[in-house]
C-alpha cells in the first residue's frame, strides 16, 4: 500500500490524500498517516514543481559535467561529492560507472559562468583529475514530464 501511495505522489505531489484513498479503497486518515510517516523517516524527501523556465521567460544554461577524481581513503568519492553538493549552482550529483566518477548537473546564467564554475571551483578541488562539460541544448523530458517539442535549437 505504501509503495502505491508513494507512486501516486511521485507522479503528482498535489494529489489529495482523499483522492489517493478513494483510488486505493482505504481511508484518507490511513493515507495521511503513511505520508506523515514517510516524511518523518526521510522516504519522502521533498515536493518539487517542474517548471518550463523558457516559457516563463527566464533563460539559463544547464550543463552536465563529468568529473574524474581520486577516491580518498576511508571516504571513497563521498568527500568530493559532498564538497560539490555545497555549490548553489549544482542541481544534482551522482556517482557513475564508466570513464568518469561523478556526473554533476549545474545551472548558471551564461556559458561563461559554467566555464568559470568548472575552472575555478571544480578543477581546484583536491583529488579532481579531469572534467568534461556538456551543454544542454534542448530539454525534452524531466522527471517523467515531457516538454513541448515545437521549439527549435537553432
Amino acid at each position: 500500500m505504501k509503495e502505491r501511495i508513494l507512486s501516486y505522489l511521485e507522479q503528482n505531489a498535489r494529489m489529495s490524500h482523499g483522492d489517493i484513498a478513494t483510488m486505493l479503497g482505504i481511508t484518507e486518515a490511513e493515507v495521511s498517516a503513511i505520508v506523515k510517516e514517510c516524511e518523518a523517516d526521510g522516504t519522502i524527501m521533498n515536493y518539487k514543481t517542474i517548471i518550463d523556465w523558457e516559457k516563463a521567460g527566464k533563460s539559463c544554461v544547464t550543463a552536465l559535467i563529468e568529473l574524474k577524481t581520486i577516491p580518498q581513503r576511508d571516504k571513497g568519492f563521498d568527500s568530493v561529492a559532498e564538497r560539490v553538493c555545497n555549490f548553489p549552482e549544482v542541481k544534482s550529483v551522482c556517482l557513475m560507472s564508466g570513464g568518469f566518477d561523478l556526473a554533476i548537473t549545474v545551472e548558471c546564467n551564461t556559458m561563461r559562468e559554467v566555464a568559470f564554475f568548472v575552472a575555478e571551483k571544480l578543477a581546484t578541488i583536491e583529488g579532481v583529475t579531469a572534467t568534461a562539460t556538456h551543454f544542454e541544448l534542448q530539454k525534452y523530458k524531466e522527471n517523467g514530464v515531457s516538454f513541448p517539442t515545437h521549439r527549435s535549437v537553432l
